[in-house]
């Protein structure tokens, strides 16, 4: 698979550490990995909102090796947050957790299917 990170000059750049458009040839497989909570195997959910976004990259982590695959081979993440008061947070966390790695970016503010979870993720991957 080839992946190449592409950014229109004549559009806004992004702010942050990700691509405005994550181009990817030749793959040969796809996953699309659902939304990814701030759960534990056990129920446990972390009670502040760096724990949980920690939490949900272990859990996005965990469904990519399922199919074989790594954080490296995402190529787009939805991320769903309770608040907008979590944005730098959840950014820092991105950051930590992805690198350089830059794969095209969505964040939303929505309300969240349980009202203990701050953020939910999702994510495509390619191969």
């Amino acid at each position: 698979m080839d992946r190449r990170a592409l950014s229109a000059k004549d559009a806004p750049q992004p702010s942050g550490c990700y691509s405005q458009v994550c181009e990817v040839s030749h793959p040969t497989r796809w996953a699309f990995v659902s939304g990814q909570i701030p759960q534990d195997a056990d129920g446990a959910v972390p009670a502040d909102f760096t724990s949980q976004a920690r939490l949900v990259w272990r859990n996005v982590e965990a469904q990519l090796r399922a199919a074989d695959m790594t954080l490296g081979n995402i190529v787009k993440v939805t991320t769903y947050l309770s608040d907008r008061k979590y944005g730098v947070e959840n950014r820092d966390v991105r950051n930590e957790v992805l690198g350089d790695l830059a794969p095209a970016l969505t964040v939303i503010i929505a309300e969240i299917f349980d009202s203990a979870w701050l953020l939910e993720i999702e994510a495509v991957a390619a191969a």
